[in-house]
């Protein structure tokens, strides 16, 4: 594939595309980085705008390490194969929707997301019950011996702990205990999974939060759902 040969209009000839869905995550970052090594020639295009943590990460880090193309470099009528990671869903995926419908292109989807009666189907469908997406790539990397650097070991990590809350949510399974336990074992760097996780809610937010849902009470008034909360606030004893 001649993923860098340039038009004459100046887009870029891409045969293969690994997206996510818009607003991206670190477990859709993670998992489109974690595909590019089962899809060595295929070019990393987000297809829209990134959540604020990601947009920080990109800016304080080196991005450029990573296979990423911007999305008005891509020559659509080129492209054979789209790679969906972290969803399934048609309205989730910004302009690459307007692929779903040809009869050239060969889709493969990633996902961990549960059943809906809109999903997007392909040749490929790859859907498990993780609390990661990445995790589901990141068996497949290890079931076929990939080679990875510490960037990637790491940005992987990062996207499983996002997920999962560290493995506090839920959604966390073994297979998502083990693959970061994998990643950690081949050096996966947990200061900058820790530093690029720290919530913007501290413990006392989170209390406050949890005290006003189990206070919520909801009443209809003139025809409108009206939801009223309250806590009580304590003062620190000197």
């Amino acid at each position: 594939m001649s993923a860098n040969k340039k038009k004459q209009n100046g887009l870029i000839i891409y045969e293969e595309i690994i997206t996510t869905h818009v607003n991206a995550d670190f477990d859709a970052l993670a998992s489109m980085i974690a595909a590019g090594k089962l899809y060595p020639d295929a070019a990393l295009v987000f297809p829209g705008s990134q959540e604020k943590n990601l947009r920080n990460f990109f800016l304080q880090s080196a991005s450029y390490l990573f296979n990423f193309a911007k999305l008005k470099q891509v020559d659509f009528d080129h492209i054979k194969k789209l790679i969906i990671v972290d969803t399934r869903q048609k309205d989730r995926i910004g302009r690459f929707a307007e692929l779903l419908d040809r009869d050239d292109i060969e889709i493969h989807l990633y996902d961990h997301h549960p059943d809906t009666k809109d999903d997007i189907h392909g040749v490929r469908e790859v859907v498990r019950e993780t609390g990661a997406t990445t995790t589901i790539i990141v068996d497949l990397i290890r079931e076929n011996n990939i080679p990875l650097n510490q960037d990637e070991i790491t940005i992987m990590c990062l996207g499983i702990h996002e997920d999962t809350g560290s493995f506090t949510f839920s959604s966390t399974t073994p297979s998502d205990h083990m693959a970061a336990s994998w990643l950690v074992d081949q050096g996966a760097n947990l200061n900058i999974v820790s530093e690029m996780l720290s919530r913007e809610l501290t413990s006392e937010h989170i209390w406050i939060l949890n005290d006003l849902t189990k206070s919520a009470t909801k009443s209809i008034i003139n025809g409108v759902d009206v939801v009223i909360s309250t806590i009580i606030g304590q003062e620190s004893a000197e």
